[in-house]
């Protein structure tokens, strides 16, 4: 696995802490993350592939635009009277960065078919044309099962492949439903369950963080958890 696309149900669930736990995981391999349209976030702000790189240590943190306002990165570029990011500029930035490190994760907006553009361009186009699996973060409670199974129906309509599902932010004192989801995650979205990241792990010290970063994911995906 050269390149990773890592998506989500949705967005503020947890998809920068996993692409930082996965870099961090990665050790002694070359990591870079790509961030095709980072939105709400206005220049010189920490922005989330600053983020992972804060996280995860030495990582080639690149993006390709940054909008200022939070909406979908179409509709942000739009208002802005900035060009879009397409999916094939995300192609190409990949393809370069995969010449030069080990392992290269793309960071996307939102959920997977979120519009990069007005063509309707959207992260699933990008991961096609690269021939990236896919790495799906998932919300822990009620909800979370028919939400990623639309999300990895998706996936498999356009013939990618879904590398799992990553819990984003598994709850201190998880409840019935999120520990019923641990069991169910796997059957709903036709996909492996690789990994569950603890709510606040943003906030840890980036050296706790990547010490036990390994803990919350799968061997699959370099760490240790087995659920």
């Amino acid at each position: 696995m050269t390149v990773l696309v890592i998506t989500g149900t949705g967005t503020e669930i947890g998809k920068t802490i996993v692409t930082a736990a996965v870099a961090a995981t990665a050790r002694g391999r070359s990591v870079a993350v790509l961030k095709p349209a980072q939105t709400g976030v206005a220049p010189g702000e920490h922005g989330d592939a600053d983020e992972v790189a804060r996280l995860a240590g030495v990582v080639t943190a690149v993006e390709l635009a940054r909008f200022p306002e939070p909406l979908a990165p179409a509709t942000a570029a739009r208002r802005a009277g900035m060009t879009p990011v397409r999916p094939r500029d995300v192609a190409e930035a990949a393809e370069k960065l995969a010449a030069e490190h080990d392992l290269v994760l793309i960071e996307g907006a939102g959920g997977l078919l979120v519009r990069f553009d007005d063509d309707g361009g959207t992260l699933a186009d990008a991961a096609r044309l690269i021939g990236a699996p896919v790495l799906v973060v998932a919300p822990a409670g009620l909800g979370t099962l028919n939400a990623t199974a639309l999300t990895t129906e998706a996936l498999r309509a356009r013939g990618l492949e879904c590398a799992g599902v990553v819990v984003g932010s598994w709850p201190a004192e998880a409840g019935l439903a999120a520990r019923c989801n641990l069991t169910d995650l796997p059957e709903s979205a036709g996909a492996p369950l690789l990994g569950a990241v603890p709510e606040g792990a943003g906030s840890m010290e980036p050296a706790d963080f990547r010490r036990l970063a390994p803990s919350w994911l799968a061997p699959v995906l370099g760490g240790s958890w087995t659920g």
